[in-house]
Order: C-alpha cells, then structure tokens, then sequence
C-alpha cells in the first residue's frame, strides 16, 4: 500500500537521491545517528521487483548495527553451500558454515523483501522516504547543493549523495568519470517455480560452452535463475528459461511457472572518485559489475553504512579512500569469476575444471567463501 505523499522540506543537511538498499541503509545510519536528511526517489512505492537476491554475511553485520539483520533472515532461505558444477559434474563445493562471523551462511531474499525491512526500520526511527520526487538537476555551489525535481520543487542541502543507480544523475552533476565497459553477452533473470534435481540446499554456479548459469533458492519455493547469452527477448518466457536450463543443465531442471523475468547487459565500472566537494556517490551510482556472486547490492548497502557513519563522525574525508578499494576489488573478481565461467575454448574448458577440482583439496574454497561474504572489507 502507498504511503500518503510527505511534503518536501525546504532545505536539510544530507539530500539522498535514490531510495534502494543504498540509499535506505544510508538514511537508517543517519537516522540512528540524528543527521537531518531527505531520502528522495523517482518512483512510487511498490514499483520495484525481485532483482537482487543474495544477502552476504557482511552485509548481514551491517543490518545488525542498523536493527534489520533479524526481520529480514526471518523472511529468507539461508544456505551453507555453493556448488561450481560443468553441466551436471560437481567442481567445487564452497562452503560458507566455517566463515568467522555470527553469519555462517548466505541469505537468499528478493530485493523488495530487502528495500521493505529497512523502509520499516526507518519509520521506526522517524523517517520515511520523499516520492515520487525525480531529481533532475543538482548544481553545488561554495555553502551547499541545490536540487531541482522535475516539478519544479527545489530542496537545499548541505551535502548530496547519489545513490541512484548506473545512470545516475549526481555523478553527471558532479563531471566525476565512470571508467570501464560492457560485457558482450546479455543477462537473463528469472524466478521460476520449477523442479530442481541438485534441490534446495545450495546455490549452484554452472559453467558450460554456452555461457554461465546460476540457480538459487528463493523463499516461497521459487528458484533465481542468472544467465549469460549472446540474445535474448526482452522479457524471457518460461519456454525460453526452459531452454536455456536444458541447453546448459540436461535433465536437471523443468520450469512450472515463471513468476517474473528480465534481461539486461552488464557493464564493469567503477567512478574515478567518490566525492567532488558536495557530493558523494554510493553503490550503483558508484560501481557496477556481474551479478556472478551476487555482490553488487551488498557492496551498495555497505557503502552506505561507510557513508553514514562519516557523516555522522565527521570523518567525509575517509569515505572514499574505505570504499572505493572495495569496488575495484569486487570489480575485479567479479570479473574473473565471468570471464572464467564463459571460456569457450575447448581446451580452456579442460584447464579450468581441472584446477577446480584440485583446488578443491587445498584451502582455497574457504578463501572463495570468505571474498564472496565480503568478510575482508570490514
């Protein structure tokens, strides 16, 4: 249900463009903290869908600071395993139930289920968020940031951060450069309800000539499906997901119901800065990557815990220098983690299940585990 239109304030100390997982952690760190902010976003409330759906054990310390860790692992499917498998052949089993944190595991939930626990942590605390409000121009000046909607309104503000997506319209204002490329294969998502031979215990990672797969339970029964391919329609039927999952995974799987579905191109990009003077920059706005580990919203969510936190600490100068290392790093193995699940030379193919499977036998696999849950960049 919408919530009734809040009117827009004259002026505030900390403006938010973009009210996703980003955006809301950062408002909650304000919030606790007693920073005045305006949380703005361009669409209505309800308008948003699944997308993101892994939950790491970092970002699962984060929402404990911010009291929304409990209510979301309620709502979710926690897992302790994934699998990297060519085809049906099992190559390595990452296990997250070693990893040093009160987390051992990742949480499957869809991204609405994400935006809603903090959207209520943050009533809780008095906030709320201002919408539908479509920022369309952000100009700085010597004592502050003026942003302008598209209809007209205006808000005045000490700081803006962006936290508005790849497209970000901050970052534009800012003239801060977004460095990198585009992979030449698109992504297919999809939830289905489907029967799954491997079952509901593990997410699986397959590799396969014809591109990458990824299949994770999702809560209500329903499985995430990630997959590259060269073309795609623009919204996949359940008749091409059924295809996709019998080119790459024979036998292994049949689609009952398609729940909802997308396609879009992946880019690899990082901002050549975090801040210009006023303005800041935070997950999507900031980084972008494949959605091979399942990263890029949990990247976003810490960001804005960081960049709460040195508002609330007056330590703005460190933001960037914490952060930004985290995003060419994620980037990065992000990167790899693509580049290696759709090598199509036979031979590269041979090589890499090979050392999978050795690597198998060294500690290598807690090590994945451990980059995945982003455990390192506390």
């Amino acid at each position: 249900m919408t919530s009734p239109a809040r009117p827009l304030p004259d002026r505030t100390e900390v403006a938010i463009v973009g009210a996703g997982p980003t955006g809301l952690a950062l408002a909650v760190t304000l919030a606790l903290a007693g920073t005045d902010f305006v949380l703005l976003d361009a669409q209505d409330e309800g308008a948003n869908t699944s997308r993101a759906a892994v939950v790491h054990a970092r970002t699962l310390e984060v929402l404990d600071e911010l009291g929304a860790s409990a209510e979301l692992i309620a709502r979710g499917v926690k897992l302790t395993r994934f699998a990297v498998r060519d085809g049906a052949r099992r190559l390595l089993t990452v296990p997250f139930d070693g990893l040093p944190t009160p987390h051992p595991y990742t949480l499957m939930v869809p991204q609405y289920e994400t935006e809603a626990v903090l959207l209520a942590r943050l009533r809780d605390l008095g906030g709320d968020v201002h919408r539908p409000h479509r920022v369309t121009s952000v100009v700085q000046d010597q004592e502050g940031v003026t942003l302008t909607t598209s209809a007209g309104r205006t808000l005045r503000a000490s700081y803006a951060v962006g936290a508005d997506g790849m497209h970000s319209t901050v970052r534009e204002a800012s003239g801060i450069g977004f460095g990198g490329s585009s992979y030449a294969e698109s992504f297919v998502l999809a939830d289905v309800v489907m029967d799954w031979a491997p079952g509901r215990d593990e997410v699986s990672l397959t590799f396969g000539a014809a591109g990458l797969l990824v299949v994770a339970p999702l809560p209500g029964g329903h499985y995430r499906i990630v997959a590259t391919t060269d073309r795609a329609p623009e919204h996949p039927d359940r008749t091409f997901v059924q295809q996709l999952l019998d080119q790459r995974t024979p036998g292994q799987a049949m689609v009952t119901d398609l729940v909802w579905s997308s396609r879009f191109r992946v880019h690899h990009r990082v901002a050549d800065r975090y801040r210009a003077e006023r303005l800041f920059l935070a997950g999507d706005a900031a980084h972008v990557h494949s959605p091979a580990g399942g990263q890029g919203m949990n990247t976003g969510i810490q960001d804005g815990f960081a960049l709460g936190t040195a508002f609330a600490t007056d330590a703005l100068d460190g933001y960037e220098a914490r952060r930004r290392p985290v995003a060419e790093r994620v980037v990065a193995f992000t990167d790899r983690m693509t580049r290696i699940a759709t090598a199509r030379n036979p031979a590269a193919r041979v090589l890499r299940n090979s050392g999978l499977r050795l690597l198998g036998y060294t500690p290598f696999p807690a090590r994945l585990a451990t980059e995945l849950a982003e455990l390192d960049y506390r």
